[in-house]
């Protein structure tokens, strides 16, 4: 048995762990535990500080998912988009590939917690219909590994099934969607890392939500992946309490840059059952976003996305960083909120931008009349 197996089983992973470990009710605890399997691993168990920290609340359970039974259990309508079990096949050319139902450590936010720790709804038995599935569709050119976490597969099993889906011809990319460098580093091997580069191409998305997870032992967990040639990005979910704050964010994306992992999606927290507590505003994204921009390397700032409730698909926020227009001029701000005025080759944009009719700009917290600063530029 390998190090990262024995530290699974050494999880907290039950009611009983809460009453005894955290002082949980009994009742309470059952009922979080069935609602949605507890499991922390003694590695991300260590990196709580206090309780109630950012680490505290991603993992252990709440009395608030109890309170939000009205939300949907499948917000991004995955199931209507699974013409088999293992498959979601939302975009054109590229499918999510649902391995196991098992990971490390369940995140409280989880969006899939329908499906996660069950078996029964993700199991290993629908793999050769994923891969049939796949070989059976020419248009999918981009698989996406996902679960659970497919790193919970051990290095024989998991590589069974990359070859399997590297024999279809038009698979051109693979992908794996792990939060195991985060949550338990210790996963990623020499051996793991060797054996996926057989692979190539293959991308790998992990998932960082605060500073202190980037810990000594995650950055050598990154640094063996990235040896072993396999491009890194992170997806990162904005949640109160956690990282709901531009310093932090800023802290996060930076570690990341360190560990060689590229800051790719910031999500805004999806609207599902028993986690309605974690979310923002989404104009608390968009404060986040401004700030980062200028203040560090464009290599740190992630996309901003909503992934859109009934299966829309993933949509762009970004700061308004067009405030107007006059004549052929484009009026931008800049991160200092600046204006600057860029001479356009038309009179009317080439894109859809809502009509403004008298921009203004914000700056030391008083409002400045844009156009009425154009004018005075020009003249």
């Amino acid at each position: 048995m390998e190090l990262w197996q024995e530290m699974l089983r050494q999880s907290v992973d039950s009611a009983k762990d809460l009453v005894e470990r955290f002082g949980f009710e009994k009742q309470a605890a059952d009922k979080l535990n069935s609602l949605f399997h507890i499991r922390i691993n003694p590695y991300y168990l260590s990196l709580i500080r206090h309780p109630g920290d950012p680490i505290w609340l991603q993992c252990i359970p709440d009395s608030k998912e109890l309170l939000q039974d009205d939300l949907p259990e499948d917000p991004l309508a995955e199931d209507s988009h699974s013409p088999v079990p293992s498959i979601v096949h939302r975009y054109p050319d590229r499918v999510l590939f649902l391995t196991t139902s098992q990971c490390s450590m369940y995140c409280r936010f989880c969006t899939r917690k329908r499906k996660v720790g069950d078996s029964k709804k993700i199991n290993m038995k629908y793999l050769q219909d994923g891969i049939d599935y796949i070989a059976a569709h020419p248009e999918v050119r981009d698989v996406i590994l996902s679960g659970g976490d497919p790193l919970m597969l051990t290095d024989f099993l998991l590589e069974r099934l990359l070859k399997g889906i590297r024999e279809i011809p038009h698979v051109e990319i693979i992908r794996i969607g792990t939060k195991m460098p985060c949550v338990l580093p210790q996963r990623i091997t020499l051996k793991l890392s060797k054996m996926l580069k057989k692979y190539h191409p293959i991308y790998i998305n992990t998932h960082f939500n605060h500073p202190w997870e980037c810990t000594p032992e995650a950055k050598r967990a990154c640094g063996m992946l990235a040896d072993a040639g396999i491009p890194l990005g992170n997806q990162t979910v904005l949640m109160k309490g956690v990282n709901d704050d531009s310093a932090i964010m800023l802290e996060l994306m930076r570690k990341l840059l360190s560990m060689r992992v590229r800051p790719y999606y910031l999500y805004q927290a999806d609207i599902t059952k028993g986690t309605d507590h974690f979310r923002t505003p989404v104009s608390k994204g968009l404060e986040i976003m401004d700030k980062l921009r200028g203040t560090t390397s464009g290599l740190a700032i992630p996309y901003y996305v909503i992934d859109a409730p009934g299966g829309g698909g993933k949509i762009p926020m970004l700061p308004q960083y067009v405030v107007g227009r006059a004549g052929k001029n484009i009026i931008l701000r800049n991160y200092k909120y600046e204006i600057c005025i860029y001479p356009d080759l038309e009179e009317e944009p080439a894109y859809h931008n809502p009509p403004v009719e008298k921009p203004f700009l914000r700056k030391n917290g008083k409002r400045k009349d844009v156009i009425q600063e154009v004018k005075m530029i020009e003249e």
